[in-house]
């Protein structure tokens, strides 16, 4: 303890050094550097209350350079990215304290105009929904045209981003695009001025694993072909781990570590950081089991207090944290930690070791679907079609069970669950769940799914209400019961939605649906959009409720490393059908469909490079003889167009079923 103090006081006594002058490499000198910020503070007033957004943060850009910033919700990663573009706003009073130096110019000394034409001529942004971004009422090409001028340039910059048939697309609003073709326009008009930096904001977050991995590719060659520089935000550390150059991890407003990404995230020397990359579920973990959390609460931003932020959560912290570190060489990384060069151990890691699952007390209830088919009426007049959502699906799900419904964006995993619960109307087949069990859902979009002018208290007593509670003690006591069985606090109770973070919401979405125990629980992608700590506190509760209340869980992902924590069995569908389905471990561990194959190689981890899908799906308006994935098929045959598939069993492994005719031949003569 005397050895670290002593240290903090040599530290704090000495002249403070340029990186240069640490012998670290820095990415360029400043005259050529495309965007450098230093000291930057920002505060922000809410509600009369003041918001210490960023706390003295420096970082540096170098030309065609692709920087990751990383970060639980409320680190700073967004608040920094609008202050290189200039666009804090003024509704929130923004104070802004430091430097923030873009391609030569200094933001904080431009006009609105001159901003204005700094974002023109030389900035780009993408930001986390295209849907926001996009003008829906305007079609491609018009909005292009805005910032591309011509025809001739708009087709030229929707081809660069790989978007096929360019030229058909320029008439369409963006309501008829998929999300990833969505995004890919997004990129094209942030490449449209020639821009030497462009910030994008969680592009990926939310996406299918084949859609981001094209994505991914797509920012890859922006900076290859163009020379652009990218500050890349985003909360996935797969994905940082594929893409960048180097990695800023920030926390409560601070950078806390920075350093190349191979080597940051290989061996992490924050304890933050090997905090965020413990708590991530991995393909190659084993499952189901629970993910190892990250303990305490985030940073309170109306506080200014000194010191590390990070102290209260961190096993390392002793009396020199109370002195705020700054970011010093550790290895080949910049660390802000008094620590960093202790060794990380078991009694160092500022995580909550959660125990493995352990076996499910059977339920009362099984989920039996047999040849299920939706479908929808889309369109008007001579332009009206039928949309087939679900084409003869068809699964058993034992008490007590996990099934994970996997699939790309449009593969009808949504519309299966909708089924189950009754809120999509079945044109064939049939939902059988035994026992008359209570289903309950959770939906992707918790905030969208709270009534937004009703409290959490008020939402949970609604449905014991429902359900015949009538004495007022006995729901109090059952709201608070439920509260505690999913960690929110009970002072939470007279909150609305809009008061919440998203952890709080997608609890409080967990103890709406548990205040009344089902027996069926049905997951729709509740933790696409939450970072890596929240989705593993969101994803062990499921766990220990499913463990405590026996239910019957089904869970659509489109993450299949989170397929591998919550499920015993994984469900893979394409067009309205199953074309695989068994154990968790055959499925990721043994894939059979091409399919499967090329879902699993699309998933961003360190290490290897995600390969993409090439294709786009199908519309539902319009399958494809045959099998249905055939056009996409990288080992399709001349009669996959021509013959439809059926499902069935694997002949190596018994439970293990197939949608593919050439797949099953080739395991029975081996």
């Amino acid at each position: 303890m005397m050895d670290q103090m002593r240290l903090i006081r040599q530290r704090q006594s000495g002249s403070r050094k340029t990186t240069s002058e640490r012998g670290m490499a820095i990415p360029g000198s400043p005259d050529t550097l495309v965007a450098a910020v230093h000291a930057l503070k920002v505060t922000f007033e809410r509600a009369g209350t003041r918001i210490f957004a960023l706390r003295g943060v420096d970082l540096e850009i170098a030309p065609s350079e692709i920087v990751a910033l990383v970060g639980e919700s409320g680190s700073g990663k967004s608040v920094l990215g609008l202050s290189l573009l200039g666009l804090l706003g003024h509704n929130s009073k923004p104070e802004i304290e430091g430097e923030i130096e873009v391609v030569g110019a200094q933001i904080g000394s431009l006009s609105e105009p001159q901003l204005r034409r700094l974002r023109r001529e030389s900035l780009g942004a993408v930001f986390q929904d295209p849907m926001t971004s996009l003008n829906p009422t305007m079609r491609i090409g018009k909005q292009l045209a805005e910032v591309a001028g011509s025809a001739e340039a708009c087709i030229d910059l929707l081809r660069s981003v790989g978007i096929p048939d360019p030229a058909r697309r320029l008439s369409a609003y963006p309501f008829e695009l998929s999300g990833g073709l969505r995004q890919r326009v997004m990129i094209a008009m942030a490449l449209a001025g020639s821009p030497k930096l462009i910030v994008a904001d969680e592009p990926t977050t939310a996406l299918d694993v084949t859609v981001q991995a094209q994505i991914l590719e797509l920012i890859r060659s922006v900076r290859d072909r163009f020379g652009t520089s990218l500050l890349l935000i985003t909360h996935d550390l797969g994905v940082a781990a594929t893409v960048a150059d180097r990695v800023v991890v920030m926390y409560g407003g601070r950078v806390v570590e920075t350093g190349r990404a191979e080597s940051l995230l290989r061996e992490p020397k924050h304890p933050y950081t090997r905090a965020l990359l413990r708590s991530r579920a991995t393909l190659d973990a084993s499952g189901p089991r629970r993910l190892t959390m990250l303990r305490g609460e985030g940073v309170d931003s109306r506080s200014e207090e000194p010191g590390c932020s990070f102290a209260p959560r961190c096993e390392l912290a002793f009396d020199g944290c109370a002195v705020t570190p700054e970011l010093e060489i550790a290895g080949d990384h910049r660390v802000a930690c008094w620590r960093a060069e202790s060794a990380p151990g078991p009694e160092a890691d500022p995580l909550v070791h959660a125990p493995p699952v352990v076996a499910v007390s059977k339920g009362l209830s099984s989920v039996r679907i047999n040849d299920v088919a939706v479908s929808f009426k889309v369109g008007r007049g001579g332009s009206q079609g039928t949309l087939k959502a679900l084409r003869g699906v068809t699964l058993d799900i034992e008490p007590g069970g996990a099934l994970a419904i996997v699939g790309e964006s449009g593969s009808g995993k949504s519309t299966l669950l909708r089924a189950i619960a009754g809120l999509a109307p079945v044109a064939s087949g049939g939902v059988d769940i035994s026992g008359a069990g209570k289903v309950q859902m959770v939906f992707q979009d918790a905030g969208a799914s709270l009534t937004p002018w009703m409290s959490v208290e008020e939402l949970l007593e609604e449905r014991l209400i429902a359900c015949g509670v009538r004495d007022r003690k006995e729901r109090h006591r059952r709201i608070l019961e439920a509260c505690d069985s999913v960690g929110l606090y009970q002072q939470l109770l007279p909150a609305k939605a809009g008061q919440l973070s998203g952890g709080q919401r997608q609890r409080a979405a967990l103890a709406r649906a548990v205040v009344v125990a089902p027996e069926v629980l049905l997951c729709d992608e509740p933790t696409s959009a939450l970072d890596v700590s929240l989705a593993a506190i969101v994803l062990n509760l499921i766990a220990d409720l499913r463990e405590r209340l026996g239910m019957t869980l089904l869970f659509v992902t489109h993450d299949l490393a989170v397929a591998r924590v919550v499920a015993d069995h994984v469900a893979v569908m394409y067009l309205g059908e199953i074309v695989e389905v068994g154990t968790t471990e055959q499925i990721l561990n043994d894939p059979r469909h091409p399919y499967t194959k090329s879902l699993i190689a699309a998933v961003p981890e360190s290490g290897h490079l995600p390969v993409p899908l090439k294709g786009e799906p199908a519309s539902p308006l319009s399958i494809p003889s045959g099998c249905s994935f055939h056009p996409r098929c990288p080992s399709a045959r001349s009669s996959c167009g021509e013959t439809s598939q059926i499902l069935k069993v694997s002949p190596l492994s018994r439970g293990h079923f197939i949608r593919c005719e050439p797949v099953v031949e080739e395991l029975t003569w081996r």
